[in-house]
């Protein structure tokens, strides 16, 4: 169904608040680092729904020895005989860690069950298994947020089209994904039961209007940072040394080396 048309945020504006809101990203990943916290963010919606654009927004200045982005291919012939969730509980945090995932177990409620990737038992076991391996890692104590990007039709079709002429992001595209415009309807029906079994107390779904890119990223950026206790832990005191004087190191002659040609000087 197409949507309403949404007002574009001002590029300056949303540069703005998205420099001030990853600011606070950093300090979110401090207090996490220092309290040890586990931190699980998983993104999920349609294809071209604008999930990796914010994944990169908000992993672009945080420690990738903090924060990481968890973007699994499709499973190996040993993962297909696994518990279903087993390759994904390897990549949950430890202490001090944060993990950003670009689709997650939901995979079996989406696009395994929509294109026939599994049977209608496992789909079925999948929705009553969810609740309860989502209510076991909350009371693990791990911080669990879920966002699904919402995009509508016509946009979805836009972005698929911009895709495919520009040579720098063409890649984004598989049959699949063009498929899918064809199963709209069914992947929405997928959706909505989805949400009617994982929707739950402990870990609740937020949905990201995403027709407007920038307003995505910042709403959903901003309602991360509300959504966890954090405090701005002081860094640690620094001071910049006076260098050493020289001892008489000399470099050896630029000859005995090879540098990369200068490319930039025939601009």
């Amino acid at each position: 169904m197409a949507g309403k048309k949404v007002e574009k945020v001002p590029r300056k504006a949303y540069e703005q608040e998205l420099l001030r809101l990853q600011t606070e990203l950093v300090k979110l990943q401090e207090w996490v680092r220092v309290e040890g916290a586990r931190l699980v963010v998983i993104f999920e919606g349609r294809d071209a729904a604008g999930k990796g654009g914010t994944i990169k927004r908000v992993a672009e200045h945080l420690n990738p020895r903090v924060a990481r982005i968890a973007a699994l291919p499709k499973p190996t012939e040993r993962e297909r005989s696994q518990w279903y969730f087993q390759r994904y509980v390897v990549h949950l945090p430890a202490a001090g860690e944060i993990v950003l995932f670009d689709r997650s177990w939901y995979n079996r409620a989406g696009v395994e069950h929509v294109m026939g990737f599994c049977t209608k038992e496992e789909h079925q076991l999948f929705l009553r298994q969810c609740p309860i391996f989502e209510r076991m890692l909350v009371e693990d104590g791990i911080l669990l947020r879920k966002y699904w990007f919402s995009v509508s039709d016509t946009e979805q079709q836009e972005r698929f089209r911009r895709r495919l002429e520009d040579p720098l992001r063409r890649w984004k595209l598989s049959p699949m994904d063009l498929e899918s415009i064809t199963r709209w309807e069914a992947y929405s029906r997928a959706k909505d039961e989805m949400m009617v079994h994982t929707d739950i107390a402990e870990a609740p779904w937020h949905v990201v209007e995403s027709d407007d890119k920038r307003r995505a990223r910042l709403n959903m950026i901003a309602h991360l940072l509300d959504s966890v206790p954090y405090h701005e832990v002081p860094p640690p005191v620094l001071e910049l040394p006076e260098r050493p004087a020289s001892t008489g190191y000399e470099r050896p002659p630029r000859d005995l080396q090879t540098y990369v040609p200068d490319h930039a000087a025939s601009l």
